[in-house]
Parts: structure tokens; sequence; C-alpha cells
């Protein structure tokens, strides 16, 4: 399957104001759900960074649509990194490692940008998937955010919302630019890539929230048992989307195989009414 064409990658350039939240635990008074989604949250600035650059390299080989769909990609990204830049900027750097957290985030992202434009673009379509199947677990779980503060808890749904609408952006450019390669070092790459990502993304992510938890009176042995239980329990955020998951490693998986539109357009009403 190749992206639909009537799918329509729509930046929206929204402010959220996210003051109300300052000094308080935002997911619904939960200290470790507000930790997890902290630490996630911290990834993003630099980590959108990286994606947009690893497209951007690749910029002047793709045509038509899809070079219009990079275009708007690279503008929704750019606007999900700075609204997750104010998320981030209300956790107190009084209390919480944060400095020492995006330390630990710039060096996985500067070794990553090392491997060259390639690496670059695969690790971007491996996390763009992992993204996209937070995202629709968001659709598919309405209770996650339900007692969050309401501001913070809207700028997660516009972000589910962008991430599923240019879920497969990077992974049609990685197709393109490597058409000529065998299929079978295009599968084996991606799959690599995929377990690489998977190792590392869920393991920072549980030492990320397990530092702000500590920060908390926490002990690190009570912090991670209850970030694990958060990510694979309950609500198990990673958990619940395995079987998005495992479809990546089919030969010839494309990320619209998995098609939400109809969640998708439920989403938009919100965010769309003229």
């Amino acid at each position: 399957m190749s992206s639909p064409g009537q799918i329509e990658v729509k930046p929206r350039d929204i402010h959220f104001s996210m003051d109300s939240a300052r000094g308080r635990y935002w997911l619904g008074g939960d200290p470790v759900g507000t930790a997890v989604l902290n630490g996630l949250s911290l990834t993003f600035p630099d980590g959108e960074k990286l994606f947009m650059d690893a497209v951007r390299h690749f910029r002047g080989k793709v045509s038509g649509q899809l070079a219009e769909d990079v275009r708007r990609f690279l503008t929704q990204e750019a606007m999900h990194s700075r609204e997750h830049h104010a998320l981030n900027a209300i956790i107190d750097r009084s209390k919480y490692p944060v400095n020492e957290i995006l330390g630990r985030i710039r060096d996985r992202i500067a070794f990553n940008r090392s491997k060259g434009p390639y690496a670059m673009l695969l690790s971007t379509i491996a996390l763009e998937h992992f993204t996209a199947m937070m995202a629709d677990m968001h659709m598919q779980n309405r209770g996650l955010y339900a007692k969050a503060d309401p501001e913070i808890a809207r700028l997660w749904r516009w972000h589910a919302l962008e991430e599923t609408e240019h879920k497969a952006v990077a992974f049609d450019v990685f197709l393109e630019v490597t058409k000529n390669w065998s299929p079978l070092k295009r599968y084996l790459l991606r799959c690599w890539s995929m377990m690489y990502i998977t190792y590392h993304f869920t393991r920072n992510i549980a030492n990320h929230a397990t530092c702000l938890l500590q920060a908390d009176g926490y002990t690190e042995a009570e912090a991670r048992k209850a970030v694990s239980r958060f990510l694979w329990r309950d609500p198990g955020i990673f958990r619940q989307g395995w079987r998005s998951y495992f479809a990546w490693y089919r030969p010839g998986f494309h990320p619209w195989d998995l098609d939400n539109r109809d969640a998708l357009a439920e989403w938009r009403a919100e965010f769309d009414v003229s």
C-alpha cells in the first residue's frame, strides 16, 4: 500500500498555554504518568529536529505530492518541537534533573547524526512508527488524558492528530531514495533499525521517567517498578500498540496498512473548525 492520496498533511499553527499546570502533576495528579509523559516530551524538541534534518537531506530527490508532503511534514514537526519545548519549560529545573536528561538525549542524537544521512533516515522511520502507534493508542484510549490539565491534553491530541497525518512521509522518502537497493537490503536494514530503536527508545523513556520520579522522593527501585507498570501494564502505552509494532516486520509493510482514517476524521473535527 502507498499513502492514501486523500490524507492531507495539514500544519496547524496552534500555541498552547500550559501555565495552569506549572508546579503540579498535570496528568490527573498522577506523578508516575506525569513523569513518563514529561520524559517523553523532553525527547521531542531535539528528536524532531533530527527527523526534520533526516528528511530534509533527501528533499531534492523527491517530487510531486511527496515533495509537498515533505514540506508540510517539516512545518508540522517544527511546531511540535516548539510546543513541547514550552511544555518542557514548566518542569521545575530546581527540583528535577532536566538538564541531565537533556544532555543524555542530545548525546544519543549526536551519535545518530554521526552515522550519516541514511542512518538518520532509518532511525526516523522507526521512531515515526513509534509515535504513530502511540497516537493511535491515544485515539483508541481516550481515558488516558481524561483527568489531565485540559490545555495539555489538547496539546497531546493535536500532536497525535498530526503524527497520524504524516506517519508515512519519512517512510515514503525512504522508499524513494532506496528504490535502487535490493528489496532484501531494504527489509533487513528496516528491521534492524526498528530492533535497535526499540531497545534504546523504550529503555531511555523509562530511565528519564525514573530520574524524574526519584526527584519526587521515590527510591530508584520504586520508581523503576512504577514506570514499568505504567509503560507495560496499566495503561501500558507501549504494550497496547503491539499489533502495530509487529506489523513493521512484515515484508512490504507500509504505515498506511494500519488504516485509521475514520478515527483521524473525528480528531480533525476538533482542530479544523472554521
